[in-house]
C-alpha cells in the first residue's frame, strides 16, 4: 500500500506501509437535509463472468481506499420518509441532479469503469435510467437504447414480463435496436427488489446481446435485489436504506 503526501514546500513523500499497518475500509454515516442517514461503503461490485470489467483499485468493494467523490454523491441524495407510502424511505436523486459536481462525479465514475470495455449498447431502464444512461453512452461511444413501460414505444417492440408484489408488468424495447453479439451495459438509478433489472437483462439476452454488467447509483441491500439477477454482475456507487 503506498501513501503519498505533500509538505508545505511541495515535496512529495512516499511511504510503504507493512501489511500489519494496513487499515480496512470503514462505513461512514452522513446526515442529509431530512436528518435521515445514508450509509456509505466502498463502491460495490459482484462479478460472475470473466467478461465483466476489471474493477479499478478504488472502486472495489474490497478496496482499502474509497473514492473521495462517493461522499459528495451520497450527501447529495435526499431521503423522503414515508413516500410514496408509509414505511418507505424514498431515495430522491433530483437533489443529486441539482448538484453539478455530484452529478458530474456520478457520470465520471461510470465512464471511468466502462470506457475501455468495448460496450456498444447502454440500455437505460425507464424512467431514471434515461437520466444517467445517455451521458454515459456518449462518453464511451455507445448507442443508448431506452427500455420502456408498455405502450410507450411507437414502433414494433419485443417485451419481457416480470412479477410485481401484486400482479405483473412488462418492459419493452424496439425491434432492431440491438444486434446479436453486441456488448451491453444496463443502467438504472436504483436497485431495490431487482425485478425490472432482471427483466431488462432477459430481454437483451433473448436477442443475443451479451450483458456485461448492470450499474446503479443506489442499492437497497436489505431488499436483496442482487439475488434476482441470477449471479450476473452488478456495480453500485452507494447503499441506502429503503425501509
Amino acid at each position: 500500500m503506498l501513501c503519498s503526501s505533500h509538505s508545505l514546500f511541495g515535496a512529495a513523500v512516499t511511504i510503504t506501509l507493512p501489511p500489519c499497518l494496513r487499515f480496512p475500509p470503514h462505513s461512514v454515516a452522513i446526515a442529509n437535509s431530512t436528518s435521515s442517514l445514508i450509509r456509505l461503503r466502498p463502491l460495490r461490485s459482484t462479478t460472475s463472468s470473466s467478461d465483466s470489467p476489471q474493477v479499478p483499485a478504488m472502486a472495489s468493494k474490497d478496496s482499502q481506499v474509497q473514492d473521495p467523490r462517493i461522499a459528495g454523491i451520497s450527501s447529495a441524495i435526499r431521503i423522503i420518509p414515508d413516500f410514496p407510502k408509509p414505511g418507505i424511505m424514498f431515495q430522491d436523486i433530483t437533489t443529486l441532479l441539482l448538484d453539478t459536481k455530484a452529478f458530474k462525479d456520478t457520470i465520471d465514475l461510470f465512464v471511468e469503469r466502462y470506457r475501455d470495455q468495448n460496450i456498444s449498447v447502454v440500455a437505460g431502464v425507464e424512467a431514471r435510467g434515461f437520466i444517467f444512461g445517455p451521458p454515459i453512452a456518449l462518453a464511451i461511444g455507445a448507442k443508448f437504447v431506452p427500455m420502456r413501460k408498455p405502450k410507450k414505444l411507437p414502433g414494433e417492440v419485443i417485451s419481457e414480463e416480470y412479477s410485481l408484489e401484486y400482479g405483473t408488468d412488462k418492459i419493452e424495447m424496439h425491434v432492431g435496436a440491438v444486434q446479436a453479439g453486441e456488448r451491453a451495459l444496463v443502467i438504472d438509478d436504483l436497485i431495490a427488489t431487482g425485478g425490472t433489472l432482471n427483466a431488462a437483462i432477459k430481454l437483451l439476452e433473448r436477442v443475443g446481446v451479451n450483458v456485461v454488467e448492470c450499474a446503479c447509483v443506489i442499492e437497497l441491500p436489505e431488499l436483496k435485489g442482487r439475488e434476482k439477477l441470477g449471479g450476473r454482475s452488478l456495480f453500485v456507487l452507494v447503499e441506502g436504506e429503503g425501509a
